[in-house]
């Protein structure tokens, strides 16, 4: 599994999400993540219908890159750690 991380430097809830997944990260080593700036990956963001007004967005792949689950805005880390372990070992 994997998670996308899409947001922007302007975007005030990508900053809150910042250290909430800075913690998820540290917490559990093994996860795969990757941050693709909105700005600056326009293919990225209409590969996976992106919308400005939905940041951030946190997409969950599994280990074929197939999309498990999305997330849109200001997210709780309960929650974010609820699908980790949920889509773990897919």
């Amino acid at each position: 599994m994997k998670v996308l991380k899409i947001g922007a430097v302007w975007c005030n809830g990508c900053l809150v999400m910042k250290p909430r997944w800075g913690e998820i990260e540290q917490e559990n080593p093994w996860l795969k993540t990757e941050y693709i700036d909105y700005d600056s990956n326009p293919e990225l963001v209409g590969q996976y219908q992106i919308q400005e007004g939905r940041l951030p967005t946190f997409i969950f792949l599994d280990s074929q890159g197939n999309e498990l689950d999305r997330r849109s805005g200001e997210v709780s880390k309960e929650e974010l750690l609820s699908l980790i372990t949920q889509y773990k070992d897919r």
